[in-house]
């Protein structure tokens, strides 16, 4: 099975070793997420192919420039053994010095590409190996030099291989953190399209692998002018939303990913009272209050999949018209959510207790019935347990606390302003 991973070191040859270094590669990917630099890269690599490769002879993979060309020779000439020899290549394509000397050798990606376009199945899929190891590159001249197969990546997305699919999306988002120029050139190419494809998709490994591609323009520096918009008009936020109120199951990783989708459109301003007008708030308290009960909360990662949800929650809650805020002032179960996060993630997770607080605190701002709920609910206690924590998190529980005992006096009393936060 392909599973999606950071770079690997060459010179870690123990599988204990190998494992040590997903748990670290897991643990700096939760913190870019919360952190939202997620622009990284991905590599997708099978487990039995990478074990074998880092408990073989490793130096047989470092190859000169002549020997890039004899491979390259290898495959041309070759017949029984072409899928050898390019296997043997994607695996010494691991090497930044090897990369650079394939690039150079003349004619040399106008050949992988061919093979890439060719019609046996497996030579296929092996070049495109061998591209999705050139995208990882952190070099640009490397990955400059993939560009030409991006339209061929876009045109296969609406192909019937889901693992070749699954490939080409997170090859294509790799490609797409280089730079404005090979974003604008997917948008001509009509990757947003191709992505409403994907999002039809039955299986979850692709669907995941969109959600990853997606993420990676929507955090581009242009993507309010130039993306967002595209993915309005497509209608993608509908399809997303209908994927995030699924049922989790094996679609865990694939929510995460689309929930992050979501807080990037989001945040980005472009036209939430078109998502607020299509039940976008509704549908997230519903999604929030269906994870205070569900047995994936537990997972590690489950903070993942809060965090941005409550993000796009708090963003919305500044926009939202009266008929919205009543349907929330009437369901108590969004607020009695936000708690529960707080008390489930307050002694491991602050950043999630922090998103918790200052959407609470755009929910009761200039709504004394809100801030009657939580007097109602006894939730005070929460509060307080959350005061010995940082100065930021202090800060936030004294705002709340402040609006809620000031806009609920307003509300007895009928004469006390009511506190804008």
């Amino acid at each position: 099975m392909w599973c999606a991973s950071k770079r690997i070191k060459k010179s870690q040859l123990t599988l204990e070793d190998l494992r040590v270094q997903r748990r670290e590669r897991e643990k700096a990917l939760r913190k870019a997420r919360r952190e939202q630099h997620l622009t990284s890269k991905r590599l997708l690599r099978d487990q039995t192919d990478e074990e074998a490769f880092l408990g073989g002879n490793l130096s047989q993979h470092l190859l000169s420039e002549q020997q890039v060309l004899q491979r390259i020779r290898d495959i041309q000439h070759g017949s029984d053994e072409k899928l050898k020899h390019l296997t043997v290549l994607r695996h010494a394509l691991r090497n930044r010095v090897t990369q650079l000397l394939f690039i150079r050798a003349e004619g040399s990606m106008q050949f992988l590409i061919g093979l890439f376009t060719c019609q046996f199945a497996r030579i296929q899929m092996e070049a495109a190996r061998c591209l999705h190891e050139l995208s990882h590159s952190n070099d640009p001249a490397v990955s400059k030099a993939c560009l030409p197969a991006t339209s061929y990546l876009v045109t296969f997305l609406s192909g019937s291989s889901a693992e070749l699919m699954e490939l080409c999306l997170y090859t294509l988002g790799n490609l797409s953190v280089e730079s404005e120029a090979a974003r604008h050139q997917l948008l001509l190419q009509g990757i947003i399209p191709a992505f409403s494809m994907c999002l039809q998709s039955p299986y979850v490994t692709v669907l995941e692998a969109t959600g990853y591609a997606l993420s990676q323009l929507l955090q581009a520096k242009e993507a309010p002018q130039s993306i967002v918009p595209t993915v309005l008009e497509a209608g993608l936020t509908q399809d997303i939303l209908k994927l995030l109120l699924s049922d989790f199951g094996e679609s865990f990783g694939m929510m995460i990913e689309f929930a992050w989708c979501l807080h990037y459109i989001i945040s980005s301003q472009v036209n939430n009272v078109v998502l607020i007008s299509q039940g976008t708030v509704p549908k997230l308290v519903h999604m929030l209050t269906k994870l205070t009960t569900s047995p994936y909360l537990g997972v590690s990662g489950s903070e993942l999949l809060i965090c941005p949800l409550v993000r796009c929650l708090g963003n919305l809650l500044t926009e939202v018209d009266g008929a919205n805020k009543r349907a929330i002032q009437e369901d108590g179960r969004v607020i009695v959510a936000l708690f529960f996060f707080i008390q489930k993630f307050q002694q491991e997770h602050l950043f999630v207790i922090q998103e918790c607080l200052w959407t609470l605190n755009n929910m009761t701002a200039k709504d004394p019935i809100i801030c009657s709920a939580v007097l109602h609910f006894k939730l005070i206690p929460v509060f307080l347990q959350l005061l010995g924590h940082s100065r930021d998190i202090v800060l936030l529980v004294s705002l709340s606390l402040l609006t809620v005992f000031l806009n609920h006096l307003h509300k007895i009393m009928g004469h006390t302003p009511v506190l804008c936060a």
